[in-house]
């Protein structure tokens, strides 16, 4: 059976208000493999000088809405049975997770491989790249939720990767937070615990696939979604994450600790388990790209 497969392009920068997210969108899209499937391109405001405003408590909230509707009509426009995106931030994978839910009877699976699980708001961070997992469920934000016209069921989630501090990185962690006037409104432990979301740590999920295979075949999962945020990888081995700057120490957040090898692995996986429907990656940072081009823009003869 043939099945249309759409690649989706975003660019988008402002759910995490890092300019950079954009180029790695751009890079992400030009390093895939060339299959033939067509591509189109949602229309985010490049970055500019002024910074995002806090509205209501998510910057850039009025852009994000816009480019999450643009991605939702692209898509919708299409119909097509599977759906790729290439990302910016997380939020990204609000809209074709959404339509797919929709297009697979609210049956779909989604397996959110991350260090993080994007489930809650963070009172004091307020970048809306911390909760489309919980938009997709029906909870998250409000004026983003309401947007999930079909929201997923909590049985048909797993978190993949999960991402545990060593003793030393939680104390690093906690003083940042501390520090910065960071909280969690409902912790994502508590939030999963709530709604008997399945999880595999990072440990666990590098070992094997056997709980998610499981989860697969007990839940009778036909169509999966698979998110894939790159910071679960290990930055000691892959560079191009947030906390792998190799200017900036970073301390918000526990790194992630998967390989390239074994994330490839899984993905091989849960394709030959069950009919893989949606693939999305996100939050690519090129640190060595993006300090060349800022490099080449001070050439004079690069600049006319």
């Amino acid at each position: 059976m043939n099945h249309s497969t759409l690649r989706v392009l975003m660019p988008q920068w402002q759910g995490g208000d890092n300019p950079h997210y954009s180029l790695g969108a751009e890079l992400l899209a030009w390093l895939a493999p060339n299959s033939g499937q067509p591509l189109v391109r949602v229309p985010v405001r490049p970055p500019g000088a002024a910074p995002l405003a806090n509205e209501n408590g998510v910057y850039g909230r009025t852009e994000l809405l816009e480019q999450l509707d643009a991605a939702d009509h692209l898509i919708r426009a299409h119909q097509p049975d599977r759906v790729v995106m290439f990302g910016g931030d997380c939020l990204v994978e609000q809209a074709p997770f959404a339509y797919l839910n929709e297009r697979y009877d609210g049956e779909l699976g989604l397996i959110w491989i991350d260090a993080h699980s994007d489930l809650v708001q963070i009172d004091g961070y307020n970048r809306a790249h911390t909760l489309p997992l919980g938009n997709l469920l029906g909870e998250g934000d409000a004026e983003f939720a309401k947007r999930v016209k079909k929201p997923l069921k909590p049985e048909n989630i797993f978190i993949a990767g999960l991402s545990e501090p060593t003793p030393e990185e939680g104390a690093a962690i906690g003083e940042a937070f501390q520090r910065l006037g960071i909280s969690m409104k409902e912790s994502d432990t508590a939030m999963i615990d709530r709604l008997g979301i399945r999880t595999a740590d990072a440990r666990e999920t590098a070992n094997g696939t056997d709980s998610i295979k499981d989860w697969i075949r007990s839940s009778g999962i036909r169509h999966l979604a698979i998110h894939v945020d790159l910071d679960v990888l290990d930055p000691h081995e892959f560079r191009s994450l947030l906390f792998a700057n190799p200017h900036e120490p970073y301390t918000y957040s526990p790194p992630g600790r998967l390989t390239l090898a074994r994330l490839a692995e899984l993905l091989r996986e849960l394709s030959a388990e069950t009919d893989v429907v949606g693939l999305g990656f996100t939050e690519h940072m090129p640190w060595d790209a993006i300090h060349l081009k800022k490099m080449l823009a001070e050439v004079p003869i690069l600049n006319g």
